[in-house]
């Protein structure tokens, strides 16, 4: 069997990534925790974990929590594996040979992984090369999206959103307080500013312009306070919510190529 790759996080950024992993023939194994509060969950695998299956661009993805079933799915390589079982189990009983931190929490400073798996990548802001992980991959709308470090930081968080159709930062509703999210609405819908779209408790949380709900945390799930819940696409129909979007299809990319490189130099 080809070394063996865990890719950490469920959402679009994540998926992204075991998507084009599992399409160039790598084994892989997605994780996160057993309530995800990713949003985009037409763009990614997340609710795998949810409802058992789910596809992303003609890969079919199964959540299994069970690692005889995850060995024998890695084998066949027929589906992509998510699983939401205790990470020093993981790494234990499988030990992977590559593990990517794709969870993208951009305000938080991640734990130190290069002693997890023989190559180790970080996706975004606060991950060092060569210190807290052995390469890390560029995350941000610039000209470096996707580009692979070896050495040293990633760049730190920058600016606004990337505008679409004038509108940035006011496209996403985040959590007031944390809580439990809780929505009749569903990724596709319709919505008009100032319409409810959830509650966190008894707060209610409203769309700030018109559009389609392109990202939308599971109905149920705790949330911290200030994460992204809600997304609104002002183009309407026109919305692209689904499939695999330009920017995580760019960084994925850098950790394909982050990976090829090293198989080549520790060839045999």
């Amino acid at each position: 069997m080809k070394k063996i790759i865990l890719v950490r996080g469920s959402g679009d950024v994540a998926s992204a990534v075991a998507h084009i992993l599992f399409e160039n023939g790598y084994p892989v194994i997605m994780h996160d925790t057993p309530q995800p509060s990713a949003t985009r969950r037409k763009m990614s695998f997340c609710d795998a974990i949810f409802n058992g299956f789910s596809t992303l661009a003609g890969v079919n993805s199964q959540h299994i929590n069970n690692i005889p079933e995850l060995i024998s799915s890695l084998g066949s390589h027929d589906l992509l594996p998510i699983t939401t079982l205790e990470l020093p189990n993981i790494l234990d009983d499988l030990k992977p040979d590559i593990l990517i931190d794709a969870r993208m929490r951009k305000h938080h400073q991640p734990e130190v992984q290069i002693t997890l798996a023989p190559l180790t990548v970080g996706l975004g802001p606060n991950f060092t090369a060569g210190e807290t992980v052995h390469a890390a991959v560029e995350t941000g709308w610039n000209e470096e999206l996707g580009k692979v470090i070896w050495n040293g930081p990633t760049r730190p968080l920058e600016g606004e959103p990337q505008k679409i159709a004038g509108h940035a930062r006011d496209r996403y509703v985040y959590a007031p307080a944390a809580g439990i999210f809780r929505t009749n609405l569903n990724v596709g819908d319709m919505v008009v500013s100032g319409k409810e779209i959830a509650r966190i408790d008894d707060t209610p949380l409203r769309a700030n312009i018109d559009g389609m709900l392109r990202g939308l945390t599971h109905d149920g799930v705790p949330v911290a306070e200030k994460t992204k819940v809600i997304e609104v696409d002002p183009r309407g129909a026109r919305a692209k919510i689904s499939g695999i979007g330009e920017r995580p299809g760019r960084i994925a990319r850098g950790v394909l190529e982050a990976v090829k490189i090293w198989n080549s130099m520790n060839a045999g």
